[in-house]
Protein backbone atom coordinates (compact mmCIF):
# COMPACT_ATOMS: atom_id res chain seq x y z
CA UNK A 1 0.00 0.00 0.00
CA UNK A 2 1.42 3.37 -1.03
CA UNK A 3 1.50 6.06 1.62
CA UNK A 4 -0.43 9.21 0.85
CA UNK A 5 1.85 12.23 0.62
CA UNK A 6 1.28 14.80 3.31
CA UNK A 7 1.44 18.54 2.89
CA UNK A 8 4.62 20.15 4.21
CA UNK A 9 4.34 21.80 7.62
CA UNK A 10 4.17 25.58 7.31
CA UNK A 11 6.93 27.42 9.15
CA UNK A 12 6.69 30.71 10.98
CA UNK A 13 8.92 33.74 11.21
CA UNK A 14 11.12 32.35 14.03
CA UNK A 15 12.23 29.49 11.78
CA UNK A 16 12.97 31.86 8.90
CA UNK A 17 14.96 34.16 11.17
CA UNK A 18 16.86 31.17 12.53
CA UNK A 19 17.91 30.39 8.96
CA UNK A 20 18.77 34.05 8.53
CA UNK A 21 20.93 34.05 11.66
CA UNK A 22 22.68 30.95 10.35
CA UNK A 23 23.36 32.72 7.05
CA UNK A 24 24.64 35.78 8.93
CA UNK A 25 27.05 33.65 10.99
CA UNK A 26 28.35 31.64 8.03
CA UNK A 27 28.83 34.81 5.99
CA UNK A 28 30.93 36.26 8.80
CA UNK A 29 32.98 33.08 9.18
CA UNK A 30 33.61 32.88 5.44
CA UNK A 31 34.95 36.43 5.18
CA UNK A 32 37.45 36.70 8.04
CA UNK A 33 40.52 35.55 6.09
CA UNK A 34 40.66 38.23 3.38
CA UNK A 35 41.22 41.34 5.54
CA UNK A 36 43.59 39.50 7.90
CA UNK A 37 45.61 37.62 5.30
CA UNK A 38 48.78 39.73 5.76
CA UNK A 39 48.54 39.19 9.54
CA UNK A 40 48.12 35.43 9.08
CA UNK A 41 51.07 35.35 6.68
CA UNK A 42 53.30 36.96 9.30
CA UNK A 43 52.10 34.93 12.29
CA UNK A 44 52.19 31.56 10.49
CA UNK A 45 55.30 32.34 8.42
CA UNK A 46 53.50 31.76 5.13
CA UNK A 47 54.84 32.56 1.71
CA UNK A 48 52.65 34.67 -0.55
CA UNK A 49 51.82 31.60 -2.62
CA UNK A 50 50.69 29.79 0.53
CA UNK A 51 48.59 32.82 1.41
CA UNK A 52 46.95 32.56 -1.99
CA UNK A 53 46.18 28.91 -1.35
CA UNK A 54 44.61 29.78 1.99
CA UNK A 55 42.42 32.36 0.22
CA UNK A 56 40.97 29.83 -2.22
CA UNK A 57 40.79 26.45 -0.50
CA UNK A 58 37.41 27.20 1.13
CA UNK A 59 35.79 28.08 -2.20
CA UNK A 60 37.25 25.02 -3.91
CA UNK A 61 35.77 22.76 -1.25
CA UNK A 62 32.45 24.54 -1.67
CA UNK A 63 32.41 24.00 -5.42
CA UNK A 64 32.93 20.26 -4.89
CA UNK A 65 30.44 19.88 -2.05
CA UNK A 66 27.54 21.95 -3.43
CA UNK A 67 26.27 19.51 -6.11
CA UNK A 68 26.64 16.57 -3.70
CA UNK A 69 24.74 18.47 -1.02
CA UNK A 70 21.91 19.12 -3.48
CA UNK A 71 21.62 15.44 -4.33
CA UNK A 72 21.67 14.43 -0.68
CA UNK A 73 19.07 17.11 0.10
CA UNK A 74 16.74 15.54 -2.46
CA UNK A 75 17.42 12.06 -1.13
CA UNK A 76 17.31 12.62 2.63
CA UNK A 77 15.57 15.97 3.12
CA UNK A 78 17.00 19.49 3.09
CA UNK A 79 16.94 20.12 6.84
CA UNK A 80 18.72 16.89 7.72
CA UNK A 81 21.55 17.55 5.26
CA UNK A 82 21.76 21.24 6.22
CA UNK A 83 22.20 20.47 9.92
CA UNK A 84 24.89 17.88 9.22
CA UNK A 85 26.75 20.21 6.88
CA UNK A 86 26.73 22.92 9.53
CA UNK A 87 28.11 20.44 12.06
CA UNK A 88 31.07 19.99 9.72
CA UNK A 89 31.36 23.78 9.36
CA UNK A 90 31.36 24.16 13.14
CA UNK A 91 34.11 21.56 13.43
CA UNK A 92 36.10 23.35 10.73
CA UNK A 93 35.74 26.68 12.51
CA UNK A 94 36.96 25.16 15.76
CA UNK A 95 39.94 23.58 13.99
CA UNK A 96 40.78 26.94 12.38
CA UNK A 97 40.49 28.69 15.74
CA UNK A 98 43.08 26.45 17.43
CA UNK A 99 45.35 25.96 14.39
CA UNK A 100 49.03 26.34 15.37
CA UNK A 101 50.31 26.28 11.79
CA UNK A 102 49.28 26.50 8.15
CA UNK A 103 48.55 22.79 7.51
CA UNK A 104 46.06 22.63 10.39
CA UNK A 105 44.49 25.93 9.32
CA UNK A 106 44.08 24.56 5.79
CA UNK A 107 42.27 21.52 7.21
CA UNK A 108 39.95 23.84 9.09
CA UNK A 109 39.25 25.88 5.96
CA UNK A 110 38.57 22.74 3.94
CA UNK A 111 35.97 21.66 6.51
CA UNK A 112 34.48 25.16 6.60
CA UNK A 113 34.14 25.07 2.81
CA UNK A 114 31.05 22.90 2.99
CA UNK A 115 29.17 26.04 4.08
CA UNK A 116 28.95 26.99 0.39
CA UNK A 117 26.49 24.13 -0.08
CA UNK A 118 24.40 25.21 2.91
CA UNK A 119 22.84 28.34 1.44
CA UNK A 120 21.12 26.55 -1.48
CA UNK A 121 19.84 23.97 1.00
CA UNK A 122 18.31 26.80 3.04
CA UNK A 123 16.45 27.92 -0.07
CA UNK A 124 15.19 24.37 -0.68
CA UNK A 125 13.88 24.18 2.88
CA UNK A 126 12.16 27.57 2.64
CA UNK A 127 10.47 26.70 -0.66
CA UNK A 128 9.27 23.42 0.84
CA UNK A 129 7.52 25.03 3.80
CA UNK A 130 6.23 28.39 2.52
CA UNK A 131 3.92 29.53 -0.30
CA UNK A 132 5.70 30.89 -3.38
CA UNK A 133 5.26 34.58 -2.52
CA UNK A 134 6.40 34.24 1.08
CA UNK A 135 9.25 31.95 0.02
CA UNK A 136 10.68 34.68 -2.23
CA UNK A 137 10.65 37.13 0.68
CA UNK A 138 12.27 34.57 2.99
CA UNK A 139 14.96 33.75 0.43
CA UNK A 140 15.66 37.46 0.11
CA UNK A 141 16.00 37.77 3.88
CA UNK A 142 18.40 34.81 4.10
CA UNK A 143 20.46 36.02 1.12
CA UNK A 144 20.64 39.55 2.49
CA UNK A 145 21.76 38.36 5.91
CA UNK A 146 24.47 36.19 4.34
CA UNK A 147 25.83 39.23 2.51
CA UNK A 148 25.49 41.26 5.70
CA UNK A 149 27.45 38.61 7.57
CA UNK A 150 30.22 38.85 5.02
CA UNK A 151 30.42 42.60 5.58
CA UNK A 152 30.39 42.14 9.36
CA UNK A 153 33.19 39.59 9.12
CA UNK A 154 35.25 41.86 6.88
CA UNK A 155 34.90 44.75 9.32
CA UNK A 156 35.28 42.85 12.62
CA UNK A 157 38.00 40.29 11.81
CA UNK A 158 40.84 42.80 12.12
CA UNK A 159 39.82 44.30 15.49
CA UNK A 160 39.19 40.84 16.95
CA UNK A 161 42.49 39.44 15.65
CA UNK A 162 44.47 42.43 16.93
CA UNK A 163 42.54 42.99 20.15
CA UNK A 164 42.23 39.34 21.18
CA UNK A 165 44.02 36.99 18.76
CA UNK A 166 43.65 35.39 15.35
CA UNK A 167 42.16 32.38 17.15
CA UNK A 168 39.14 34.36 18.32
CA UNK A 169 38.35 35.76 14.87
CA UNK A 170 37.50 32.17 13.86
CA UNK A 171 36.03 31.12 17.21
CA UNK A 172 33.42 33.86 17.66
CA UNK A 173 31.55 33.35 14.36
CA UNK A 174 31.91 29.58 14.83
CA UNK A 175 30.07 29.79 18.15
CA UNK A 176 27.37 31.80 16.36
CA UNK A 177 27.13 29.12 13.64
CA UNK A 178 26.72 26.38 16.25
CA UNK A 179 24.06 28.33 18.14
CA UNK A 180 22.10 29.16 14.98
CA UNK A 181 22.28 25.53 13.84
CA UNK A 182 20.76 24.40 17.14
CA UNK A 183 17.90 26.89 16.62
CA UNK A 184 17.30 25.72 13.04
CA UNK A 185 17.21 22.11 14.21
CA UNK A 186 14.63 22.97 16.87
CA UNK A 187 12.41 25.36 14.89
CA UNK A 188 12.50 23.90 11.38
CA UNK A 189 10.29 20.84 10.70
CA UNK A 190 11.74 17.90 8.80
CA UNK A 191 11.08 17.95 5.07
CA UNK A 192 10.58 14.65 3.24
CA UNK A 193 12.78 13.71 0.27
CA UNK A 194 11.41 15.28 -2.90
CA UNK A 195 12.14 12.20 -4.98
CA UNK A 196 13.32 8.68 -4.28
CA UNK A 197 15.73 8.24 -7.19
CA UNK A 198 18.28 11.00 -7.74
CA UNK A 199 20.75 8.99 -9.80
CA UNK A 200 23.33 8.56 -7.09
CA UNK A 201 26.46 10.58 -6.47
CA UNK A 202 29.26 10.61 -9.01
CA UNK A 203 32.00 9.71 -6.54
CA UNK A 204 34.66 8.88 -9.17
CA UNK A 205 34.00 12.20 -10.91
CA UNK A 206 34.14 14.03 -7.57
CA UNK A 207 37.45 12.37 -6.66
CA UNK A 208 39.04 13.14 -10.03
CA UNK A 209 37.81 16.73 -10.04
CA UNK A 210 39.20 17.13 -6.51
CA UNK A 211 42.56 15.80 -7.70
CA UNK A 212 42.47 18.16 -10.66
CA UNK A 213 41.79 21.24 -8.56
CA UNK A 214 44.30 20.36 -5.85
CA UNK A 215 47.04 19.64 -8.41
CA UNK A 216 46.24 22.86 -10.26
CA UNK A 217 46.58 24.85 -7.03
CA UNK A 218 49.91 23.17 -6.24
CA UNK A 219 51.21 23.96 -9.74
CA UNK A 220 50.18 27.59 -9.50
CA UNK A 221 51.54 27.99 -5.98
CA UNK A 222 54.90 26.31 -6.63
CA UNK A 223 55.55 27.36 -10.25
CA UNK A 224 57.66 30.50 -9.52
CA UNK A 225 60.12 28.55 -7.34
CA UNK A 226 60.10 25.35 -9.41
CA UNK A 227 60.83 27.11 -12.69
CA UNK A 228 64.04 28.49 -11.24
CA UNK A 229 65.16 25.52 -9.16
CA UNK A 230 63.42 22.26 -10.06
CA UNK A 231 61.83 22.45 -13.52
CA UNK A 232 61.54 18.65 -13.77
CA UNK A 233 59.27 18.62 -10.72
CA UNK A 234 57.05 21.21 -12.40
CA UNK A 235 56.90 19.07 -15.54
CA UNK A 236 55.92 16.05 -13.45
CA UNK A 237 53.15 18.03 -11.76
CA UNK A 238 51.85 19.19 -15.14
CA UNK A 239 51.75 15.58 -16.33
CA UNK A 240 49.82 14.58 -13.21
CA UNK A 241 47.41 17.47 -13.84
CA UNK A 242 46.92 16.35 -17.45
CA UNK A 243 46.25 12.79 -16.27
CA UNK A 244 43.62 13.98 -13.79
CA UNK A 245 41.90 16.12 -16.43
CA UNK A 246 41.90 13.28 -18.97
CA UNK A 247 40.57 10.76 -16.47
CA UNK A 248 37.91 13.13 -15.18
CA UNK A 249 36.72 13.93 -18.70
CA UNK A 250 36.46 10.24 -19.57
CA UNK A 251 34.55 9.41 -16.38
CA UNK A 252 32.12 12.30 -16.74
CA UNK A 253 31.31 11.41 -20.35
CA UNK A 254 30.35 7.87 -19.32
CA UNK A 255 28.69 8.50 -15.96
CA UNK A 256 24.94 7.94 -15.70
CA UNK A 257 24.58 10.96 -13.39
CA UNK A 258 27.79 12.99 -13.84
CA UNK A 259 28.80 15.60 -11.33
CA UNK A 260 29.47 18.03 -14.20
CA UNK A 261 27.46 17.47 -17.37
CA UNK A 262 30.05 17.96 -20.14
CA UNK A 263 27.44 17.65 -22.88
CA UNK A 264 25.73 20.66 -21.38
CA UNK A 265 29.02 22.54 -21.60
CA UNK A 266 28.96 22.15 -25.40
CA UNK A 267 25.89 24.39 -25.65
CA UNK A 268 26.88 27.90 -26.80
CA UNK A 269 24.85 29.66 -24.13
CA UNK A 270 26.53 27.61 -21.40
CA UNK A 271 30.16 27.58 -22.56
CA UNK A 272 30.06 31.29 -23.28
CA UNK A 273 28.73 31.94 -19.79
CA UNK A 274 31.45 29.72 -18.31
CA UNK A 275 34.20 31.41 -20.35
CA UNK A 276 33.01 34.85 -19.31
CA UNK A 277 32.64 33.84 -15.68
CA UNK A 278 36.17 32.39 -15.60
CA UNK A 279 37.88 35.45 -17.06
CA UNK A 280 35.83 37.94 -15.05
CA UNK A 281 36.42 36.12 -11.75
CA UNK A 282 40.13 35.68 -12.53
CA UNK A 283 40.34 39.43 -13.08
CA UNK A 284 38.39 40.15 -9.89
CA UNK A 285 40.59 37.84 -7.82
CA UNK A 286 43.71 39.88 -8.56
CA UNK A 287 42.67 43.03 -6.61
CA UNK A 288 40.99 40.85 -3.97
CA UNK A 289 44.41 39.35 -3.23
CA UNK A 290 46.74 42.26 -4.07
CA UNK A 291 44.98 45.13 -2.31
CA UNK A 292 45.36 43.78 1.26
CA UNK A 293 49.01 43.07 0.49
CA UNK A 294 49.54 46.63 -0.80
CA UNK A 295 47.72 48.15 2.17
CA UNK A 296 49.99 46.19 4.51
CA UNK A 297 53.34 47.17 2.89
CA UNK A 298 55.23 49.57 5.17
CA UNK A 299 54.80 53.28 4.58
CA UNK A 300 58.60 53.52 4.69
CA UNK A 301 58.59 51.71 1.33
CA UNK A 302 55.69 52.58 -0.94
CA UNK A 303 52.68 51.16 0.96
CA UNK A 304 50.50 52.37 3.79
CA UNK A 305 51.45 50.20 6.79
CA UNK A 306 47.78 49.42 7.45
CA UNK A 307 46.75 47.12 10.29
CA UNK A 308 44.28 44.28 9.87
CA UNK A 309 41.57 46.51 11.34
CA UNK A 310 42.30 49.28 8.86
CA UNK A 311 42.44 46.83 5.94
CA UNK A 312 38.96 45.55 6.81
CA UNK A 313 37.67 49.13 6.94
CA UNK A 314 39.20 49.92 3.54
CA UNK A 315 37.71 46.77 1.96
CA UNK A 316 34.20 47.29 3.32
CA UNK A 317 32.97 49.76 0.64
CA UNK A 318 33.89 47.22 -2.03
CA UNK A 319 31.85 44.55 -0.24
CA UNK A 320 28.88 46.93 -0.06
CA UNK A 321 29.18 47.68 -3.78
CA UNK A 322 29.28 43.97 -4.62
CA UNK A 323 26.14 43.40 -2.54
CA UNK A 324 24.27 46.23 -4.26
CA UNK A 325 25.34 45.03 -7.70
CA UNK A 326 23.04 41.97 -7.60
CA UNK A 327 19.74 43.90 -7.50
CA UNK A 328 21.09 46.47 -9.96
CA UNK A 329 22.07 43.70 -12.38
CA UNK A 330 18.64 42.10 -12.03
CA UNK A 331 16.94 45.34 -13.03
CA UNK A 332 19.42 45.83 -15.87
CA UNK A 333 18.86 42.36 -17.30
CA UNK A 334 15.10 42.87 -17.28
CA UNK A 335 15.34 46.24 -19.05
CA UNK A 336 18.32 45.87 -21.40
CA UNK A 337 19.19 42.16 -21.61
CA UNK A 338 22.13 40.21 -20.23
CA UNK A 339 24.63 41.13 -22.96
CA UNK A 340 24.33 44.84 -22.24
CA UNK A 341 24.80 44.29 -18.50
CA UNK A 342 27.82 42.01 -18.97
CA UNK A 343 29.45 44.37 -21.47
CA UNK A 344 28.96 47.29 -19.09
CA UNK A 345 30.41 45.30 -16.20
CA UNK A 346 33.44 44.14 -18.19
CA UNK A 347 34.16 47.64 -19.44
CA UNK A 348 33.87 49.05 -15.91
CA UNK A 349 36.23 46.42 -14.52
CA UNK A 350 38.85 46.94 -17.23
CA UNK A 351 38.84 50.70 -16.59
CA UNK A 352 39.10 50.16 -12.81
CA UNK A 353 42.00 47.69 -13.12
CA UNK A 354 43.92 49.91 -15.54
CA UNK A 355 43.39 52.85 -13.21
CA UNK A 356 44.75 50.81 -10.29
CA UNK A 357 47.78 49.83 -12.36
CA UNK A 358 48.49 53.46 -13.23
CA UNK A 359 47.53 55.20 -9.98
CA UNK A 360 47.77 53.57 -6.54
CA UNK A 361 49.67 56.10 -4.45
CA UNK A 362 46.78 57.06 -2.16
CA UNK A 363 44.42 54.96 -0.08
CA UNK A 364 41.37 56.43 -1.76
CA UNK A 365 42.70 55.28 -5.15
CA UNK A 366 42.60 51.68 -3.92
CA UNK A 367 39.25 52.02 -2.15
CA UNK A 368 37.56 53.49 -5.22
CA UNK A 369 39.18 50.89 -7.46
CA UNK A 370 37.93 48.06 -5.23
CA UNK A 371 34.42 49.54 -5.22
CA UNK A 372 34.35 49.64 -9.02
CA UNK A 373 35.71 46.09 -9.31
CA UNK A 374 33.17 44.78 -6.79
CA UNK A 375 30.32 46.52 -8.61
CA UNK A 376 31.50 45.24 -12.00
CA UNK A 377 31.91 41.67 -10.77
CA UNK A 378 28.45 41.67 -9.21
CA UNK A 379 26.90 42.95 -12.43
CA UNK A 380 28.64 40.34 -14.58
CA UNK A 381 28.17 37.27 -12.40
CA UNK A 382 24.51 38.00 -11.67
CA UNK A 383 23.82 38.54 -15.37
CA UNK A 384 25.68 35.32 -16.26
CA UNK A 385 23.76 33.22 -13.74
CA UNK A 386 20.46 34.74 -14.88
CA UNK A 387 21.33 34.18 -18.53
CA UNK A 388 22.40 30.59 -17.95
CA UNK A 389 19.34 29.74 -15.88
CA UNK A 390 16.98 31.09 -18.55
CA UNK A 391 18.84 29.73 -21.59
CA UNK A 392 18.33 26.04 -20.79
CA UNK A 393 15.33 23.83 -20.10
CA UNK A 394 13.91 24.08 -16.59
CA UNK A 395 15.09 20.57 -15.77
CA UNK A 396 18.67 21.50 -16.73
CA UNK A 397 18.88 24.65 -14.61
CA UNK A 398 20.79 23.00 -11.76
CA UNK A 399 23.31 21.35 -14.07
CA UNK A 400 23.97 24.51 -16.08
CA UNK A 401 24.33 26.81 -13.09
CA UNK A 402 26.64 24.30 -11.35
CA UNK A 403 28.99 24.60 -14.33
CA UNK A 404 29.06 28.36 -13.85
CA UNK A 405 29.78 27.81 -10.13
CA UNK A 406 32.76 25.55 -10.86
CA UNK A 407 34.24 27.95 -13.43
CA UNK A 408 33.73 30.86 -11.01
CA UNK A 409 35.78 29.09 -8.36
CA UNK A 410 38.43 28.08 -10.90
CA UNK A 411 38.73 31.64 -12.17
CA UNK A 412 39.04 33.05 -8.69
CA UNK A 413 41.60 30.43 -7.63
CA UNK A 414 43.73 30.93 -10.74
CA UNK A 415 43.61 34.71 -10.35
CA UNK A 416 44.72 34.56 -6.72
CA UNK A 417 47.56 32.12 -7.34
CA UNK A 418 48.84 34.03 -10.36
CA UNK A 419 48.82 37.22 -8.27
CA UNK A 420 50.77 35.46 -5.52
CA UNK A 421 53.23 34.18 -8.12
CA UNK A 422 53.79 37.69 -9.47
CA UNK A 423 54.56 39.00 -5.98
CA UNK A 424 56.83 36.05 -5.20
CA UNK A 425 58.80 36.47 -8.41
CA UNK A 426 59.19 40.22 -7.75
CA UNK A 427 60.41 39.93 -4.16
CA UNK A 428 64.21 40.36 -3.85
CA UNK A 429 66.13 37.66 -2.01
CA UNK A 430 66.24 38.31 1.72
CA UNK A 431 63.34 40.78 1.61
CA UNK A 432 59.66 40.49 2.46
CA UNK A 433 58.66 43.48 0.32
CA UNK A 434 57.97 42.89 -3.38
CA UNK A 435 58.85 45.50 -5.95
CA UNK A 436 56.14 48.13 -6.40
CA UNK A 437 56.03 47.29 -10.10
CA UNK A 438 54.63 43.85 -9.19
CA UNK A 439 51.32 45.39 -8.17
CA UNK A 440 51.08 47.46 -11.34
CA UNK A 441 51.90 44.34 -13.36
CA UNK A 442 49.24 42.32 -11.57
CA UNK A 443 46.52 44.91 -12.14
CA UNK A 444 47.51 45.31 -15.80
CA UNK A 445 47.48 41.54 -16.40
CA UNK A 446 44.05 41.32 -14.77
CA UNK A 447 42.79 44.12 -17.04
CA UNK A 448 44.09 42.30 -20.12
CA UNK A 449 42.51 38.99 -19.09
CA UNK A 450 39.20 40.67 -18.32
CA UNK A 451 39.24 42.53 -21.64
CA UNK A 452 39.35 39.17 -23.42
CA UNK A 453 35.76 38.74 -22.21
CA UNK A 454 34.67 41.33 -24.76
CA UNK A 455 35.55 38.88 -27.55
CA UNK A 456 32.89 36.53 -26.15
CA UNK A 457 30.27 39.17 -25.32
CA UNK A 458 30.23 40.29 -28.95
CA UNK A 459 29.00 36.83 -29.97
CA UNK A 460 26.25 36.70 -27.35
CA UNK A 461 22.63 37.26 -28.10
CA UNK A 462 21.16 40.25 -26.32
CA UNK A 463 19.42 37.99 -23.82
CA UNK A 464 15.82 37.84 -22.79
CA UNK A 465 14.36 41.00 -21.35
CA UNK A 466 11.99 39.96 -18.59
Amino acid sequence: MTATPTSPVRIGRPAVWALGMLALATGALESVVTPTLPLLQHELHMSRAEGGLLSTVLLITGALVTPVAGKFGDRYGGKRVLVRLMAVVGLGGLVSSVAPNLPVLLVGQILQGVMVGALPLSFIVVREHLPAGEAKVAIGVVSGLFVGGGMAGTLSAGPVAEGLSRHWMFALPTFAVIGATVLVNRLMPHDPPSRSDVGGVDWPGLALLSGTLVTLMIVLAAAPELVAGQPLVLVALLLVLAAFVTGWTAVERRAAAPMVELRMLARPAVWKSCALTFTICAGTAVPVYLLPQLFEVSSDAYGFGASATEIGFYLLPGAVAAALAGPVAGVGVRRFGSRAVVTTGVGLMVVALLALAAVHAEIWHLVVGKVLVGLANGLCVTAMVTRTATAVDRGDTGIATSLVLVTRVLGFAVGVQVSAGILTASTPAGSDVPAESAFATGFAVAAAVTALSLLVTRTMSKGVKE
